[in-house]
């Protein structure tokens, strides 16, 4: 086949007049007025070189659209201007600067941090919240700290706010509403559906060649189309057998078959077309392929008939077989003699034709190159799943010679597999590879496949750097896409047969199953899916590109392959991972690709989509109208945003830049001229709008092109014509912000200003100035205008960048402080004041980024040179000490006051500082980090001159200095001229800079104090921590010799951190301490030096530590209030009268002595080994506070305190007062009161009896009826809480009365059933006695307000009543579990113990039941209790009941598991064994003594079963079903199942080969014979004797 790359249809195919397909392949053009729109040709294919028969390219020519066309274009086009154009960004939102002069010096956020370590700058304005020196104004606010920050300007801040929200590149998605609604006046017939002219494929139906083959009368004489071929003609094959050539004129060239035997073979089912496109190949339904010779086509070229009958019988021949439809068929390079074909059975073929001299003297040699006969048996134990071909293709021949083409590969899908086959000389298998596992289960099967031939490049491949691409197949199955690429492996002989690498590279999923694929070019497929979708996917990269829906083509499809793979969905297995759930029907006969054009075959035409490349587009867009998109489009051909291969565009950047800038600059003239016509013919309808996105998409195109000069040459002369000029000069501005654009011609700028001042955005204007590079400005008109406005960041920038001036900014800036003042001072209340000294503000930042090397306002760096002249200028000017001459040369002497005879010496010092010294300071104090005035004056040289070469100021300003600056500083702002409010920011300034450039500062010692001083009498509070902060500067490198003169003033300022660090130096640690203590801000980290103070290896002697303990006792209330616990955690190694002095400092603060209490007590607990004895009453005292702040746990802590540790007459007052009973019976428990105990318990009990009798009482007056279920309950729950403290304390005194006594038997005289009991057992009785009366007593109360209907709605009776029974039931269940054990008793006497064993509740019971005759003589009165006693005995026997019941079925899961875990085999790591690694199972076993030995075994279990059966039988038979006991039975073998093998004794005797005994599979799964493990473990172990207990000699 001839090189597909080199067959462009050339054009676009957007209309079909229905004659010809030329005619559709004309391009259209679109001129206005008689221009000539120049041609923009392009084609898919342009990195692959062509041949001698490649179509050349259409021209695109003027006049080829009517005149009514045009018209109607351009009626729609005006119509929907204002729709089309992308909605332009509202100059009114941009950040904007006010009018006042303050907007001009507001700066930006600050992210340089400065040099030498000093904080980051506060983000602020650079205008100074105060002026320190005029009178009567507050010194600056915390925030301002002028030595910690950095001076800004606004406009060199790097969050710059451009007015242009995106770059130039980033467009926004332009509307293409325009071209949406003004389509095209066509013929509907011509057209399918009307698609957008940037849509990738746009179709084209042929309507003269429908009219023929799809006609009535076509399918009546023909037959109707089954399937498609494209070449150099449209081939198509009909249900008749007859095969239709097209021309490209959509003319019927030939008919082919009629008249021969072809028509009586069924449909034509495949079709071939040679590489010469001279033969054509049909395949029909019965199995027959003929070749046709299109210049005679009578009769047959070639005929290959199926296999007869007697052939299929005997196999004498290959072929196919009769009846089966040839669904696949190629001719193989560029032989017409030479085919490979497949049918729907899964059977392929090749075919080789002999030389003959014609069709009856050829015979034809075919070879099976796949599949089965459908009579061959089947393999034993092999089952044969059913299969056919769902894609065939051979590989087509590329336009450069390879050596896959002599080799004919074939390419073969089947359901499972892939299989390539080479055909020539003989068929052999190259590449097979099986079904992703990414496909479904269960998905649609499809399958399809495609080559692409190699090719020769025009530019080697940017991936393999070859200029000869590689053969790559595409195939699908389901949904899953792979390419492969073919590699041919170099040879070491030239006469060896090529070997081949098929590597599978890229692999993409879709959404649904692919039932068609074809190549559109060497980068691009089109995809065809089972709903009918076309998707376009880049190669490499694996993208979708686009996708549309192709169901209205109706594309023909059949079923070909459901009844060959019936059986197989059939079948279906859910758990089968190879099955599928449906087979696709084929499509690939109708969808082909030829050219970079698409021919779909549908049911009831054809149709052809092409593929616009990129020029195509950029027309279409322009004969729409969308200019402005077509604009955008080009530029992102350009900068390679758009998808580049699908429309033709080389991925190199040098040449798609080559082929598209071009185009973007002629898209772009055109554009303006036909929109700035059409503004000119109506000019009533101007859209502004329009223009400026016109304007704004241009220049992202111009910059992206690099073709700034077309803007200021042919645009700006467009918009300037229109007088729309300021749309242009509103559109540069963002680029010149960004500094994209810098170079602006004169006038342009001259325009610019004129335009900004007009619309009063002076502001704005002064930005963009600063931005630009100089030499384009005039000069003068900048000057006079930045002064007429205050623009002077603008005035500033220009004077240093256009004439490296640096001194006349500073007489400009000071020139406005002068109307300011008077005799030298500034005169308060002046009007002016605000206006001129906000705009002299500048001259902070202006000194800030001159003396530190910086281009204000932009913030670039200066070049050494012109930064070394422009700060040597400035020192001069201030630092000369006298006035100037300004300009040079001009006798004009600048005065800072113009009236008075004298002046002062270092008058624009004075000035500057007079105004507003913190922020001359702050400057300095950025300047004094620049290393210029580290350098020594004999080295400093300008652009390399000698110092006599250099003009006075800049001598001057060469050899000044750190030293030089300060000492002028301390003598210019003495105390007489400046106040304090001024003076502090010099002793500040000081005090930071001597710290970082000692070596450079020198200062006496009176000074130094002076400035320690002056730092301690700060004028305002806001200042302290400036003022502390620079102290400690000065301190860290000096040391006053009068510190201790000093340290009044310290602590006056209240300087502490100072003072911490001096005490801390001389270990005066009392004062330290003291000094927290004063320190109101960071007082709460006393503790932390306290801590380090006491801490035992502190070195602190015990005078100090004592020093640290008064100090402590003095702030012991402080100590509380700050922190009780840390408090305590840091005294808990003091003595107690230290603790009770703190305790009693908080008298009035009990919470805090139980907070205090509480963690003193607790850390002793937990570090016992830092505890202290404690004293009794500092615990009494904790446990008085427990009772009032936590009552609920005073019962826990004093059960955990020694009771020698506690009096009873200092606490049971407090218990008692607040209710803590429980604590109170644990105290006079421990103390061997548990009588008293019980007694105070039961008299409790009583108080709560009482409590709970009189609030039922007064249910009837009670006003919350709701609250009264709620107050019930709590006395309940309490009395229930009691009863268990009382069986508590029963239960815990029969434990420790458990020592008993053996005494000899003895007779008692006779007692009653109380006196009879022990002292535990009275205890129990007290007990059971109060639960009853309580329950006896509150029961009808309780009962007959139940039974009250007023109240009985408001409360839970059932649930109280429950609750009051549970009392007895509790303490009844208590005592039958405390009584349940039984005791041992010795032979011959009897055990006397209080616990006893069950006889010590029935005694208990017998004088309960005996006072209560005597107390009640009705028996009805204890129904309830004895109701009560009853079922305790029922609920401990359902517990008991329920435990065991859970601990046999618990017992049983474990039983189970272990069993199961028992009965699980090991599967051996191996086959051989670890020892003498002979074989031991599996394949390969020496003779077949495994096998036998299993026989054997089997053989003895059905012996053994056999005697098990006879023996049962004989035991039934015994007398009365009894059976004998004397009859034997031989015992089971209970060896493993692993061990397979029987003892050698046995094998030998039977004659055969002794093996080596059974197996031992341990728990590591190695495998060992047992008689190689044995002797393994015996020279382990040294014939030591052993049990049967074996361990894996590898793993141990």
């Amino acid at each position: 086949m001839a090189d597909p790359e080199d067959l462009n249809l050339s054009g676009d195919m957007t209309s079909d007049d229905g004659d010809t397909i030329k005619d559709v392949l004309e391009g259209v053009g679109v001129g206005g007025g008689g221009d000539v729109v120049d041609t923009l040709d392009g084609h898919h294919n342009d990195e692959e070189s062509s041949d001698d028969h490649s179509t050349p390219p259409i021209i695109i020519a003027n006049g080829s659209v009517k005149n009514r066309y045009r018209e109607i274009m351009l009626q729609q086009h005006l119509d929907s201007s204002d729709v089309s154009s992308l909605t332009g960004s509202d100059r009114h939102d941009l950040p904007r600067r006010a009018g006042s002069p303050i907007d001009s010096v507001l700066s930006g956020p600050d992210d340089s941090p400065s040099v030498q370590g000093s904080l980051i700058s506060s983000p602020g304005s650079s205008v100074l919240p105060s002026v320190a020196s005029r009178p009567g104004l507050s010194s600056p606010t915390p925030s301002f700290r002028p030595f910690d920050r950095r001076f800004q300007s606004r406009i060199s801040s790097s969050a710059l706010q451009s007015p242009r929200s995106v770059s130039p590149a980033l467009f926004a998605t332009h509307s293409r509403n325009a071209s949406l609604s003004s389509q095209f006046i066509l013929d509907p017939n011509d057209i399918d559906t009307p698609t957008s002219p940037w849509e990738v494929v746009r179709w084209t139906r042929l309507r003269k060649l429908n009219g023929q083959a799809f006609s009535e009368a076509g399918k009546r004489n023909f037959g109707s189309p089954t399937c498609l071929a494209v070449s150099a003609s449209i081939v198509i094959g009909t249900s008749k057998g007859i095969i239709l050539v097209f021309d490209y004129n959509q003319n019927l060239k030939m008919i082919i078959g009629p008249g021969t035997k072809a028509v009586e073979c069924g449909p034509i089912t495949a079709i071939a077309i040679s590489a010469d496109h001279t033969t054509i190949a049909g395949g029909h339904a019965n199995g027959y392929i003929f070749t046709w010779d299109t210049n005679r086509v009578s009769r047959p070229f070639l005929t290959i008939p199926h296999l007869d009958h007697l052939q299929v019988k005997n196999r004498t021949a290959d072929g196919h077989i009769p009846n089966v439809s040839v669904t696949h068929l190629g001719f193989l390079g560029t032989r017409h003699t030479a085919l490979v074909s497949a049918d729907d059975r899964g059977m392929a073929f090749s075919h080789l034709a002999t030389r003959g001299t014609g069709a009856l003297g050829r015979t034809v040699k075919t070879h099976r190159i796949l599949g089965r006969y459908p009579d061959v048996p089947t393999p034993a134990g092999k089952a044969v799943k059913p299969s056919t071909v769902l894609a065939f293709a051979p590989l087509p021949l590329g336009n450069v010679e390879r050596s896959t083409d002599a080799l004919g590969l074939t390419a073969m899908l089947t359901p499972y597999l892939l299989v390539i086959v080479s055909t020539t000389p003989v068929a052999q298998t190259q590449h097979k590879s099986a079904r992703p596992k990414e496909v479904p289960a269960h998905s649609a099967m499809s399958g399809c496949l495609a080559w692409f031939p190699a090719v020769q490049l025009k530019v080697p491949d940017p991936h393999t750097g070859s200029d000869i691409s590689k053969v790559k197949l595409v195939y699908c199955w389901s949904n899953i896409l792979t390419v492969l690429d073919v590699d041919e492996l170099p040879r070491e002989d030239k006469d060896s047969p090529p070997s081949f690498r098929f590597r599978a590279r890229s692999r993409w999923k879709c959404e649904e199953a692919i039932v068609a694929v074809q190549w559109l070019s060497r980068s691009v497929l089109a995809v065809l899916t089972i709903s009918q979708r076309l998707i376009v996917l880049e190669d490499r990269t694996m993208r979708m590109t686009e996708a549309f829906d192709l169901l209205q083509k109706y594309i023909y499809h059949t079923d070909l392959f459901s009844k060959q793979l019936h059986s197989l969905v059939e079948q279906l297995d859910e758990h089968d991972s190879s099955m599928h759930g449906v087979v696709a029907d084929a499509f690939y006969m109708s969808f082909k690709a030829y050219k970079g054009r698409i021919f779909l075959l549908g049911f009831n035409e054809v149709s052809i989509g092409a593929l616009s490349n990129w020029a195509d587009r950029l027309i279409a867009m322009m004969e729409h109208g969308d200019y402005i998109g077509a604009i955008q489009l080009a530029t992102s051909y350009y900068t390679g945003d758009a998808d580049k291969l699908t429309v033709g565009l080389p991925e190199d950047a040098n040449l798609r830049h080559a082929m598209v800038r071009d185009k973007v600059m002629e898209i772009i003239s055109a554009s303006l001229k036909y929109a700035f016509g059409q503004r000119q013919k109506h000019q009533g309808d101007a859209d502004d709008d329009h223009m400026k996105q016109l304007a704004e998409t241009c220049f992202g195109a111009c910059l992206n092109i690099g073709n700034t000069e077309f803007l200021f040459d042919e645009m700006y002369e467009w918009y300037e014509e229109a007088d729309v000029s300021g749309i242009f000069l509103e559109c540069l501005e963002p680029y010149i912000l960004e500094q994209t654009i810098t170079m602006v011609p004169p006038t342009v700028v001259k325009d610019m200003v004129m335009h900004f001042v007009t619309k009063g955005w002076e502001s704005r204007l002064e930005e963009v100035i600063c931005h630009m590079e100089t030499a384009t400005l005039d000069l003068d008109q900048i000057t006079v205008l930045c002064k007429q406005h205050s623009l002077y960041d603008a005035l500033i920038y220009v004077w240093n960048q256009a004439m490296q001036d640096y001194i006349t900014p500073m007489t400009d800036l000071l020139s406005l402080l002068i109307p300011l003042m008077a005799n030298g001072d500034f005169i308060p209340g002046n009007m002016a004041d605000d206006f001129y000294s906000i705009s002299a503000l500048k001259i902070f930042p202006y000194l800030s980024y001159t003396l530190t090397g910086r281009v204000y306002p932009t913030g670039g760096t200066l070049s050494d040179d012109v930064a070394t002249k422009a700060k040597a200028e400035i020192y001069w000017f201030l630092f000369s000490g006298k006035t100037i001459t300004w300009p040079k040369g001009s006798k004009h002497e600048f005065l800072t006051m113009p009236g008075a005879q004298v002046q002062p010496s270092f008058p624009y010092l004075r000035l500057i500082l007079k105004f507003d010294a913190p922020s001359f300071l702050s400057a300095l104090n950025e300047a004094f980090e620049d290393p210029f005035l580290n350098d020594s004056p004999d080295q400093q040289h300008v652009n390399g001159g000698a110092k006599g070469e250099l003009p006075e100021e800049q001598i001057f300003g060469l050899t000044i200095n750190r030293q030089y600056i300060v000492s002028i500083l301390l003598d210019v702002m003495n105390s007489n001229e400046f106040a304090a409010e001024d003076t502090i920011y010099l002793d500040m300034f000081i005090a930071r800079n001597l710290p970082k450039f000692p070596q450079y500062l020198l200062f006496p010692g009176t000074t130094l104090s002076r400035v320690l001083t002056g730092l301690c009498n700060y004028p305002g509070i806001d200042l302290a921590e400036d003022s502390q902060l620079s102290a400690e500067y000065l301190l860290s490198v000096y040391q006053p010799s009068d510190m201790p003169s000093l340290m009044p003033l310290f602590k006056e300022a209240g300087f502490y951190r100072i003072l911490k660090r001096i005490y801390k130096t001389d270990h005066q640690y009392g004062k330290l301490v003291q000094t927290y203590f004063e320190d109101a801000e960071e007082q709460d980290t006393v503790f932390e030096c306290i801590a380090d103070c006491l801490r035992p290896r502190s070195g602190l002697s015990g005078r100090q530590v004592q020093e640290v303990i008064e100090v402590c006792s003095k702030h012991a209330r402080d100590l509380l209030e700050l922190d009780a616990a840390q408090s305590a955690r840091i005294f808990a190694a003091q003595d107690t009268k230290f603790h009770q002095h703190i305790l009693k400092s908080g008298e009035d603060v009990p919470d805090l002595q139980h907070t205090y209490l509480k963690t003193l007590l607790r850390f002793n607990e937990a570090s016992p080994q830092d505890a202290v004895v404690t004293e009794r009453d500092l615990v009494e005292q904790y446990v008085r506070l427990m009772c009032k702040f936590e009552p609920g746990s005073v019962s826990d802590y004093v059960g955990m305190v020694q009771s020698a540790n506690l009096r009873l007459e200092n606490l049971i007052p407090t218990m008692e007062e607040t209710g803590v009973i429980d604590a109170a019976v644990v105290l006079m428990a421990r103390d061997g009161q548990v009588k008293e105990a019980m007694e105070r318990l039961v008299k409790h009990l009583g108080t709560l009896e009482s409590a709970m009798q009189g609030l039922l009482a007064g249910t009837e007056n009670h006003d919350h009826l709701a609250s009264l279920q709620f107050d019930l309950e709590d006395l309940l729950q309490a009395l229930q809480k009691y009863i268990h403290v009382g069986i508590w304390l029963c239960q815990g005194q029969m434990k420790s009365s458990k020592k008993t006594t053996v005494v000899h038997q003895k007779k008692k005289k006779k007692q009653s059933a109380v006196e009879a009991l022990s002292p535990d057992e009275a205890l129990w009785l007290d007990l059971i006695e109060a639960g009853v009366r309580i329950t006896r007593n509150l029961s009808p109360a309780i009962t007959s307000i139940i039974d009250h209907s007023e109240v009985a709605e408001h409360l839970d009776g059932e649930k109280l009543l429950a609750l009051l029974r549970s009392l007895v039931q509790h303490t009844f269940t208590a005592l039958l579990t405390t009584t349940s054990s039984q005791m041992g008793v010795q032979p011959g006497a009897r055990v006397l113990t209080n616990a006893g064993a069950n006889l010590s509740f029935l005694r208990i019971l017998r004088a309960f039941l005996t006072q209560a005759a005597t107390s009640s003589p009705n028996l009805a009165d204890l129904r309830g209790v004895l109701a009560s006693i009853f079922s305790a005995y029922a609920y401990e026997e359902s517990i008991l009941r329920l435990s065991n019941r859970l601990l046999e079925r618990s017992l049983f899961v474990n039983v189970k598991q272990s069993v199961e875990l028992r009965q699980r085999a090991w599967r051996p790591r191996g086959s051989t064994c670890e020892a003498c690694s002979r074989r031991v199972w599996g394949p390969g076993v020496s003779g077949g003594m495994v096998f036998e030995a299993w026989e054997d075994k089997q053989a003895d279990e059905e012996k053994r079963r056999r005697e098990r059966l006879a023996d049962h039988a004989d035991r039934a038979k015994g007398n009365n079903g009894e059976s004998d006991s004397k009859s034997k039975g031989k015992g089971v073998d209970t060896r493993p199942s692993s061990m397979l093998m029987e003892p050698a004794d046995a094998n030998a005797a039977n004659g055969k080969q002794q093996p080596l005994g059974p197996l031992v599979v341990l728990a590591c799964r190695h495998i060992y014979h047992q008689s190689c493990l044995d002797a393994l473990q015996e020279r382990q172990e040294n014939g030591a004797g052993r049990e049967r207990d074996y361990r894996c000699p590898i793993d141990g």
